[in-house]
């Protein structure tokens, strides 16, 4: 007991003095705030937080997740091939790439997909 509790004093002590030794030793600069801040999407984060935005920025980033989720679904397809027969495996497999597709055409067919509009 009395060993690992000097253990674990010797590690708390010696994590102290290099977080200590860091501290002394790091370069600091008021040229670092910048980097030190936080970045979203290009705005200034000690600016006024009502600022407009491009909302066809937006679009492409709602449309961007859509797709990445659904690019998430069709990694189970791949090991239901061994699991069912080729038809089944084949109607499953057209079928969701068909509501993909259809996804797709809507979405280029409403101009989301310009992004000079």
């Amino acid at each position: 007991m009395i060993l690992m509790f000097t253990i674990t004093m010797l590690i708390m002590m010696i994590s102290n003095i290099m977080m200590m030794l860091s501290m002394i030793l790091s370069k600091k600069s008021f040229m670092d705030r910048e980097k030190c801040s936080p970045f979203e999407c290009g705005f200034d984060p000690k600016s006024s937080a009502r600022i407009p935005f491009s909302l066809h920025f937006f679009l492409i980033t709602v449309i961007f997740l859509i797709f990445d989720v659904e690019i998430a679904l069709i990694f189970p397809i791949i090991p239901l091939f061994k699991m069912t027969n080729f038809i089944i495996w084949t109607k499953i497999s057209l079928f969701f790439f068909l509501i993909l597709l259809l996804g797709l055409y809507h979405e280029w067919n409403q101009n989301m997909l310009n992004w000079t509009n």
